[in-house]
């Protein structure tokens, strides 16, 4: 039997195959869909990857590394490396932070009636900016800057300007608009009214947007490395292309401590900013 609050209810028909309310069911079925595709296209052989074989390899491989070289010359070599990799991502991603800002203010709309002439042109611009792998930029710039840390430092500031650049805009637009509608109705000038008004209530999730890139950059230095461009990532193929697994594994704890640390400093500042 029906409730007697229920007889007053209006049935509500399911929503059409292809209405608005059945949308995320049919996206979710394709990426459904794209991953099986995936799978099939791939032609990933899990019965080699899995066999025992490939196992003992693995193990033998891993065992190379053991012991690693703790010797007082290496070590030292690697702590200056280590300093190398930490200030190539500091500076690059400083560098991205403030580019990214600049360029954000452009690409971004601030208000309804903003006519934001340069918001598709400057969008664009960052697009090509992180479209192009650090490594690649790397490789371009050692051209010009020559072999060391400056080509891995300018890489990962052009890469990430295009990463902040675009979260940064996003930020700004999605700013509330409240505070800066106010200044702009006392006749305050655009650029007054984004320093009081917008960037106050932005600052603290960019500044969070840039801690998270600098976590990423720490890792991207040491890959940079590989292609010539200093720190950890240059000892590291060094070392790995003369097989001396002893010393790439000195190299390796080096940057899984690295990572670590920065992962714990920004993780503290992001903790104390949100107090």
């Amino acid at each position: 039997m029906r409730p007697k609050h229920a007889a007053n209810l209006p049935y509500r028909l399911p929503p059409p195959l292809f209405h608005a309310r059945s949308q995320a069911l049919w996206i979710s079925l394709g990426l459904v869909a794209l991953v099986s595709l995936s799978f099939w296209s791939l032609d990933l052989r899990w019965s080699a990857f899995l066999s025992l074989e490939a196992a003992q390899s693995m193990a033998r491989f891993v065992g190379e590394f053991f012991p690693p070289d703790l010797s007082p010359k290496f070590v030292s070599k690697v702590v200056v490396a280590s300093m190398e990799t930490l200030a190539m991502s500091g500076l690059g991603t400083l560098l991205a932070a403030l580019f990214g800002l600049l360029l954000a203010l452009p690409a971004s709309r601030t208000h309804s009636g903003d006519p934001a002439h340069a918001r598709a042109p400057t969008r664009l611009l960052l697009n090509a900016l992180r479209a192009v792998p650090e490594l690649v930029w790397a490789a371009l710039l050692l051209i010009s800057a020559g072999l060391g840390p400056l080509a891995g430092t300018l890489a990962l500031a052009l890469h990430t300007t295009g990463v902040l650049g675009r979260l940064f805009a996003e930020a700004i637009e999605n700013a509330p608009p409240a505070p800066s509608a106010a200044l702009r109705s006392q006749g305050v000038p655009a650029g007054r009214v984004f320093l009081y008004a917008t960037l106050p209530q932005v600052l603290p999730q960019l500044i969070s947007y840039a801690l998270y890139r600098w976590e990423n950059n720490i890792r991207a230095a040491a890959i940079l490395g590989v292609v010539g461009a200093g720190g950890l990532g240059q000892m590291l193929a060094f070392h790995m292309g003369l097989f001396q697994m002893g010393k790439t594994a000195s190299v390796l704890a080096a940057m899984l401590v690295l990572v670590a640390l920065v992962d714990g400093l920004s993780a503290l500042a992001r903790r104390l900013m949100s107090r």
